[in-house]
This record gives structure tokens, sequence and C-alpha cells, in this order.
């Protein structure tokens, strides 16, 4: 199997943004599209695909709630015998500021030996998934990937980030997965929440 850490970063998009028209009043611009979602899924599906085209199994782990989406527009889009599991953590609250994180729903199997993809929606601080991949890297795993959708700029990750879909500007961002206190999160397309909304809390 090819090495998939050294096309971290490789091929992701710095988005700007989209004027709004007519959508939702709490967002400020639309960031990503889904017909660029779509595509960029379909790109790293195939990556990930080529990277760990001679294994057996990939042992898929998809990050609740917010990776869900992702997480099965990227599966139908891979070509590798792979298995999909869930872990769920705890980190926002219902307010801008991140807490401690915990694990609220651990994997149904130990994933010694196995190579496992983690599946994440955004990389904020960035300490839900540093925190995520020093557990998963303790329970020795053959190799340990990450996939994200979005990355904020101004982050410097200390872990490999093998996949990434897009870098956004440092803003709260919804859609796609991703929410503001359980809303939003079913929208096709990645957008800036306007700063009065979660400024309320």
């Amino acid at each position: 199997m090819k090495s998939a850490a050294h096309r971290a970063h490789q091929g992701y998009i710095l988005v700007g943004g989209l004027p709004l028209n007519n959508v939702h009043p709490d967002l400020a611009r639309v960031l990503i599209t889904p017909e660029q979602i779509q595509q960029r899924v379909k790109e790293m599906a195939d990556q990930i695909s080529r990277d760990f085209n001679q294994i057996s199994r990939l042992y898929i782990v998809g990050i609740l709630k917010g990776a869900f989406i992702l997480l099965a527009d990227l599966t139908r889009e891979l070509s590798v015998p792979h298995t999909v599991d869930f872990m769920a953590l705890s980190s926002y609250g219902k307010t801008t500021e991140s807490g401690a994180v915990r694990i609220l729903m651990d994997l149904r199997e130990p994933v010694e030996g196995q190579h496992v993809l983690i599946v994440e929606d955004i990389i904020d601080t960035g300490h839900t998934l540093r925190y995520l991949y020093h557990i998963l890297k303790g329970r020795q795993p053959t190799s340990l990937h990450t996939c994200v959708l979005v990355r904020k700029t101004r982050q410097n990750l200390e872990i490999p980030l093998d996949y990434l879909g897009f870098e956004i500007p440092d803003v709260w961002v919804v859609g796609y997965g991703l929410d503001y206190a359980d809303r939003y999160r079913t929208l096709p397309y990645v957008a800036e929440l306007k700063k009065e909304i979660y400024s309320q809390d």
C-alpha cells in the first residue's frame, strides 16, 4: 500500500465565498457549493481507493454527528473493501468555546492490526481530532489516517492530515453535516453563519 501521508493537503481547495440569494436569513454567504463538495468528495474517494488498493479491508471511523453526510457520500465512491463504524465525542456545546473532549460512544471492535481511516467534518481548534488520533494510535492499528472535509486557515495541526477537502476562512460554518446548536446540519452546501446568530449566547 502506498503511503497516504506524503499526499497530505494535495488537491484541497481554498474557498472564498459566493453571495447568498434567497436562502436562509441566518447565513452570510455560501462558501462551498453542492457541486464543489460532490466533485471534491469524489476526488478524495478516488485517492483513498488508490492508496489502499492492496489491503483486505479499510476500517472507516466516522465521527458523529458532523461527519455522517461526508461519510455516506465518501464511502459510496470507494472502490476498496471497507467497513464503517462510528464514534461520538463531546467538545462543542451551544457556545463558541471548545471544552474538554470526552468519548460518548466508542467503537464496536478493536482496531489493533487494522488500517483505520478517521473521517471528520471540520478542524476548528484541532483539539478534538488531536485527542482522537492519539487515543486510536494507542490502540495499535497497522496504520492510521485522517480525512477531513474542511479546515480553518488559522490552525497548524500537530497530527498528520492525509485527505483534506477544503480550506476555509476562520468563520463559523454550517451545512453538509456542520451545525450550530444542532441546526442547519442538513443544508446541501457549506455556508458562513451570521455572527449575530452565535453571539447571542
